[in-house]
């Protein structure tokens, strides 16, 4: 599997060459935008972010999911220009390969929950993240607009 540095460099063209218009395209009113699946990134960034420091730090802990769909909506990401969303996802998931490159190694093993679910290595969940902007990033040309 790609890193999330790789990640960023393969979609980034491709994400600047969506238009405002086909970014802000919605199928139905429950399904998100391109806009909004950015932002949903945005948003499992931060949760993440934290969730890879804190559990570098410390192994058994017990934290929070969240509400995907209640952080998108508070975000309004539809009311996001597309240039300035596509711009902070790729500063920020640049960021956070830089954080999970420098992990310290015995780390990886250290292992959380999350959301009352099974324990997870710290490794997991890293891989897990990448896998997470790839399931969705592969959404966003189905759901541009014309």
């Amino acid at each position: 599997m790609a890193g999330l540095a790789e990640v960023v460099q393969s979609h980034l063209g491709a994400l600047r060459a969506i238009s405002e218009a086909q970014a802000s395209h919605k199928a139905a009113p429950e399904v998100w935008s391109a806009k909004e699946i950015l932002g949903h990134l945005l948003d499992s960034g931060v949760n993440n972010h934290a969730r890879f420091v804190r559990v570098s730090l410390d192994s058994g802990l017990s934290l929070p999911g969240y509400d995907q769909t209640a952080w998108v909506q508070a975000g309004a990401y539809a009311a996001r220009p597309w240039a300035d969303l596509v711009e902070l996802w790729a500063a920020y998931q640049t960021q956070l390969a830089h954080l999970i490159a420098a992990l310290p190694p015995a780390s990886l093993g250290h292992t959380v929950q999350i959301g009352g679910g099974e324990p997870v290595t710290l490794r997991f969940l890293t891989e897990d993240y990448v896998a997470h902007q790839l399931h969705h990033l592969a959404q966003i040309p189905g759901r541009v607009g014309p």
